[in-house]
């Protein structure tokens, strides 16, 4: 009988085991490392099983070897560290790929451009080096006058002295103002009796009058518009050439761990661009854009059925409203003057808004009517009031609500002030908070002054608030670069080591969460992206080292080693 019993409970063991092994296998298993996961019930796991690109599993090792199977990939991470994919919330995607044939005239960190001499050799150099005619237009992008050892921008006679025969257009790192010489006035049409349009400005000589050579906003855009389109048509570029420079600017955010990009201001032709793109299969990451609304409003009734809906990783994510300009560039909207006026402005100058408020409001009213939500560039306290009460306004009529989600970009000149309001209309600032690290000085000095430098990108005080926040790169302003971006929350250090507003540090892990989870929430998809679970998309990213024990001082140094979409392998550094 005793005999009978342990034989019956043997077979009731072995049937209980087997219902307790999955029936699915994974096709790879990761393990041998830290694995981040962005989730608070189960930070660090050990092992991540994957299957047909999503998550199967995240746990114990010993339990994610029941999913190994005859055709698993074992993948030992060797002490290295995985976490979910990164996500850009808001870069420039099609600008950057728009810029891949432009001087590069970066300057330190990431380039060699640090004074206007140097501007100069880089574009006589370029010319030369590419034996250009001597009327072929020029774009070079990225001169920054914050930086540079002079400290302003060059002018319309410093780029006559690179030529006088080819037309010159330079992009200031914001993209908010460039400069052109002569040559390129005459070739976009720009005479000396020209008006400003409505949200830009010409820049002037303060003593004659004359065009300096500087434009500002929709004097900038306008013209830059006009020029690539221009030089497109006579160099007989294709859609396919375009393309090209689309997929070369993908592999560079992939290079950068992230799987979701961003494209924060469509314009142009560049959502067809990105349309065809998808439709031959050719994006690794999701791309999420943004159409900007004034360009493409008339249009909104072709964007409506696009609206959340991935198609060929290709999903209309809202739309962009640029309320105002850059801080760095001074032309952000502030409610007190800037510290140092830039050049031919007055003591009272505080920079300009793009709309106004009836403009603003009608332009949302629509959108939120229709359900779709939108980004709004607002850097300067004044834009940023202006959001506020537009969007407050829409609240109280019960049109907007916060479950779109409506996100305020940059928020740079934010006030103590703002935070509560963000909370009770139920927005999410995305802040950049590079700004400390790379302008932080700059804002200190000429911009806001101590005070009001010390309380950009206030990241913890938002975290105190119960506000859902996340970070950008900005990119092409800067490259897509997030890991900088955490550098900078974290130490708010400047890069002459000012520490600016010690208050408004946050940890690596919140950091972390700024650009993986929560933004996911603000893109909507925090039910498939974001976090390290079972069912999610396995989007990850592979770091040499650890952001949550590494000296702090130390994070920029840390490297992306491999990037997964869904479950693929689409960046292996070499």
């Amino acid at each position: 009988m005793k005999v009978l019993i342990n034989l019956i409970f043997s077979v009731f063991l072995m049937a209980s085991c087997q219902n307790r092994m999955p029936k699915e296998k994974a096709d790879a298993l990761y393990f041998g490392g830290t694995i981040l996961t962005m989730e608070d019930a189960a930070p660090e796991v050990e092992a991540v099983a994957l299957k047909n690109g999503k998550i199967l599993f995240a746990g114990t090792q010993a339990e994610a070897d029941r999913y190994k199977g005859d055709q698993t990939k074992i993948i030992d991470l060797k002490g290295k560290v995985l976490l979910p994919g990164f996500i850009d919330v808001h870069g420039h995607f099609t600008s950057r790929a728009g810029m891949m044939q432009a001087i590069d005239l970066f300057p330190e960190p990431y380039g060699t451009v640090n004074s206007i001499r140097d501007l100069q050799t880089t574009i006589k150099k370029y010319i030369e080096e590419h034996s250009l005619p001597k009327t072929q237009p020029i774009i070079g992008n990225g001169y920054d006058d914050a930086i540079m050892t002079e400290h302003r921008h060059p002018t319309k006679d410093e780029l006559d002295a690179i030529s006088t025969t080819n037309p010159i257009i330079v992009i200031h790192t914001s993209g908010h103002a460039s400069v052109v010489n002569t040559a390129m006035l005459n070739l976009l049409g720009i005479s000396e009796s020209v008006k400003d349009p409505e949200g830009g400005h010409y820049g002037r000589n303060k003593k004659t009058g004359k065009l300096n050579g500087k434009l500002e906003e929709n004097a900038s855009f306008r013209a830059l518009l006009a020029i690539t389109e221009k030089m497109s048509k006579e160099a007989g570029h294709s859609q396919d050439q375009a393309i090209k420079s689309l997929m070369k600017a993908q592999d560079e955010w992939l290079s950068y761990g992230q799987t979701t990009i961003c494209d924060g201001r469509t314009m142009g032709e560049t959502v067809g661009l990105m349309e065809k793109a998808a439709s031959e299969h050719l994006f690794k990451a999701d791309i999420v854009y943004f159409p900007d609304y004034e360009y493409f409003k008339k249009d909104l009734n072709t964007f409506k059925p696009k609206y959340m809906k991935y198609n060929n990783h290709l999903k209309l994510g809202g739309f962009k409203f640029s309320d105002d300009g850059s801080p760095q560039g001074k032309t952000a909207w502030l409610t007190k003057p800037y510290l140092v006026p830039p050049e031919g402005q007055s003591a009272d100058y505080k920079g300009f808004p793009i709309f106004s408020d009836q403009v603003l409001y009608d332009d949302l009213k629509t959108l939120f009517q229709n359900h779709i939500t939108a980004q709004l560039h607002v850097n300067g306290d004044a834009a940023i009031d202006q959001a506020l009460r537009v969007i407050g306004q829409l609240k109280e009529e019960n049109i907007y609500k916060p479950e779109l989600r409506a996100t305020l970009i940059h928020v740079q000149n934010s006030r103590p002030d703002h935070i509560q309001k963000i909370k009770e209309i139920g927005l999410i600032p995305s802040y950049f908070s590079t700004h400390v690290y790379l302008w932080g000085d700059w804002h200190y000095s000429s911009v806001f002054g101590p005070e009001r430098a010390s309380f950009i990108s206030p990241a913890n005080s938002a975290l105190k608030a119960g506000i859902v926040f996340t970070m950008h790169h900005d990119a092409p302003v800067t490259p897509p670069d997030l890991i900088t971006a955490v550098y900078s929350a974290v130490n708010r250090k400047t890069r002459s080591g000012r520490i600016l507003g010690p208050d408004e540090r946050i940890t690596p892990l919140q950091a972390l969460k700024a650009i993986t989870i929560n933004a996911a929430y603000q893109l909507q998809e925090e039910k498939t992206k974001g976090s390290i679970q079972a069912g999610k998309l396995a989007d990850l990213v592979i770091l040499d080292q650890n952001p949550l024990t590494i000296d702090p001082e130390q994070i920029r140094s840390i490297k992306v080693l491999e990037t997964i979409k869904e479950g693929v392998s689409v960046y292996q550094r070499k």
